[in-house]
């Protein structure tokens, strides 16, 4: 959560933040005790905090003593460099506080009653109490939250909240993995290219160092007496009496009543038993993940790439700048296309409108992944004796990237015109996103050139969870549905089949059809919820549950041999 200079840093007792100040590695916010003074408020033992918490304090201060180095550095008589994994090793925890253990708790009781039957709202509220356990964990190390740390924490709840939103489980999945990359992030405070790509793996890590921990916690709180934990139980089990027999009493009383508690409560059986036993101890790992990540994490951004050798100017610059030629030439002939050549081109060289869209996208998306990798290896091995060799970096990769912006513009119109011919379709919507965020990588590797670079990793990375997020809300499969019902409108050319893939999301824009159309359009959809059954609100998403509205007031009506005869339930192959 905190970020300093080095990577992600928890704040420590006073002596150890002193030791870190003089060795260059200073905590994102220290709070260094006065001479002569009480220690500081991050030395100071946590209300809740077991009785261990002094002991944890004494050993940091007796790291201190004893290791007058930043964490993961050789002993001084030692001239061997360390090894990465000793860099990046975290320090250690400080003791579990009582919220974090409720909370893992919960998070595991969330995981098993709210996802059994899907994802869906459930998931949010599943690992609200997760993030709520690395909360309590950061505070009792002392650390504290910076600006980024909210941006990302605040990114990984949207995406995990997309499931709750889209029916369609692609872009859910997108978005599951974006979020866990920003809280990854979050918990790390990374700010490199190593912590950016390593911050997710700090989670394995954490996840078998973060069991022993909690049962250390579990264990010093052994000696509670029945004084404190007796009252509580007493009370639970009474207000569980309480709702059990009062909620029995009102549901049969009512059975709108009874209804609408049925709904609320999850359907716990016997036989799902092993899956929510599963789901349990899933959540609850996962909070102990994180929490203990963001009581010691993992300093990914110790790791030092080192710079490749510079090479000369002409070394360097003359394959690049035969490169800039070639764009240059390709790209002239792109605009002329662009700009009215474009039948001109069709006849010379014989294609059709779709054959010529598609023969060039794909290696147009390609090229582009491949002047990313061009740029990256340059920036590697530029020269940079002075302010004359930056001077012809910036020009010459800054003329690079602008070509391959007209590129990322070409193709998008070759994937327009090949839509306009054959549709639109998941794969084609996905590849053209995925151009449009390349496209804005170079947009900030151009930026990064004037302004520094120093944000480029982090803005990347938050780039990324952002199109993942827009991809989402904008729902794919509504688009799909959307540009195909348009061109069935503007040239009756609509392909039935394609439509029995799609998720519910699409429902509203194929409401619009026309009869038997519609009905044989929508017949997949209405048969995949019909037999899902009643789901329960943690797991329907709002695109499901706007689909089963509009089914319910306007049923599929086309018989089987109507659809059949338009195509419906014929094979096809996307591409």
């Amino acid at each position: 959560m905190s970020e300093n200079t080095g990577g992600a840093d928890e704040a420590r007792p006073a002596a150890a933040a002193d030791a870190q100040a003089a060795t260059g590695d200073s905590p994102a916010d220290p709070t260094p005790a006065p001479a002569g003074g009480p220690p500081a408020a991050a030395a100071l033992p946590q209300p809740g905090a077991p009785a261990d918490a002094a002991a944890w304090r004494a050993q940091q201060q007796h790291q201190h003593q004893q290791h007058q180095r930043p964490w993961g550095a050789p002993a001084a008589h030692s001239s061997a460099k360390p090894s990465w994994a000793t860099v990046v090793r975290p320090a250690e925890a400080a003791p579990v506080r009582t919220p974090a253990l409720v909370a893992v708790l919960a998070s595991g009781l969330a995981a098993a009653l709210l996802l059994a039957d899907g994802m869906g709202p459930g998931l949010l509220l599943a690992v609200v109490p997760a993030a709520v356990a690395a909360y309590v964990a950061a505070r009792a190390a002392g650390r504290t939250a910076r600006p980024w740390t909210l941006a990302w924490v605040i990114g990984c709840l949207a995406l995990l909240a997309v499931p709750a939103l889209r029916d369609s489980a692609w872009p859910s999945t997108l978005a599951i993995l974006a979020a866990v990359l920003l809280g990854a992030l979050a918990l790390h405070g990374s700010r490199t290219w190593p912590g950016v790509f390593l911050s997710p793996l700090g989670f394995v890590d954490s996840t078998v160092s973060g069991t022993a921990w909690m049962l250390k916690g579990l264990r010093s709180r052994g000696g509670i007496g029945k004084d404190r934990w007796l009252p509580v139980a007493k009370a639970a089990a009474v207000a569980v009496a309480l709702l059990v027999s009062f909620g029995a009493l009102f549901a049969s009383a009512d059975a709108a009543f009874a209804d609408l508690l049925g709904g609320l409560i999850p359907d716990v059986s016997v036989e799902d038993g092993p899956i929510r036993f599963m789901l349990f101890v899933l959540g609850a790992v996962i909070a102990i993940a994180a929490a203990r990540t963001a009581a010691a994490p993992l300093r990914w951004d110790r790791i030092e790439v080192a710079p490749g050798r510079p090479r000369s100017r002409v070394e360097w610059a003359l394959p690049l700048v035969v490169l800039n030629l070639l764009f240059a030439g390709f790209n002239a002939v792109q605009l002329a296309v662009l700009f009215g050549g474009y039948d001109r081109v069709l006849q010379s060289t014989g294609l059709g409108h779709a054959e010529y869209a598609r023969q060039g996208f794909w290696q147009l998306l390609w090229a582009t992944l491949l002047t990313l990798a061009v740029i990256a290896l340059a920036l590697r091995w530029a020269p940079r004796s002075g302010a004359g060799d930056r001077r012809l970096v910036r020009i010459v990769l800054g003329t690079l990237c602008a070509m391959t912006l007209v590129v990322v513009a070409a193709a998008l119109r070759r994937m327009d015109f090949y839509v306009d011919e054959y549709g639109l379709t998941r794969l084609r919507v996905s590849v053209a996103a995925m151009e449009l965020w390349l496209g804005l990588v170079i947009v900030l590797i151009m930026a990064a050139g004037v302004f520094g670079a120093r944000w480029l990793p982090r803005a990347v990375a938050g780039s990324a969870a952002a199109a993942v997020l827009a991809f989402a809300l904008l729902s794919p499969d509504g688009m799909v549905a959307e540009r195909n019902v348009a061109r069935f409108e503007k040239d009756q050319k609509i392909d039935l089949a394609y439509f029995q893939s799609l998720s519910a999301d699409a429902v509203p824009a194929l409401d619009r059809l026309p009869e038997p159309q519609r009905s044989c359009a929508l017949r997949g959809i209405n048969d995949d919820m019909a037999g899902a059954g009643d789901v329960p609100w943690y797991a329907m998403s709002m695109g499901e549950y706007q689909a089963r509205q509009i089914l319910r007031e306007r049923p599929v009506t086309a018989s089987y041999e109507a659809c059949s005869r338009l195509g419906t339930f014929g094979s096809r192959v996307e591409y």
